[in-house]
């Protein structure tokens, strides 16, 4: 019937089998996570090309203008004098503490 070297044989193929199975399920675990990662990169992107537009729609000039003007009374905005601004000569020395 079966010799000792047939069953050995019978036995070392299933285990290779179980082995390439669990190695082949593994690698499509691994598979899925990387693809899962993928997508989760792709919706970050997207979120971030949405936001930049977002911020480029509320910084334009024109709109800082006219929000300037309507809340002009509250805020108390005024115009920037040329008088205000000064240059590096205006600031005062720092200390040199050694």
């Amino acid at each position: 019937m079966f010799r000792t070297s047939d069953i050995v044989l019978i036995a070392v193929m299933v285990a290779v089998a179980a082995l390439t199975y669990k190695a082949k399920r593994e690698a499509e675990e691994q598979l899925a996570a990387v693809q899962k990662i993928h997508a989760q990169i792709r919706y970050e992107e997207d979120t971030i090309d949405l936001l930049k537009a977002d911020w480029s729609l509320l910084t334009q000039p024109s709109r800082l203008q006219k929000l300037a003007e309507l809340y002009k009374s509250q805020l108390e905005l005024e115009p920037v004098s040329a008088r205000q601004i000064g240059g590096v000569g205006d600031l005062p020395a720092k200390s040199l503490d050694i």
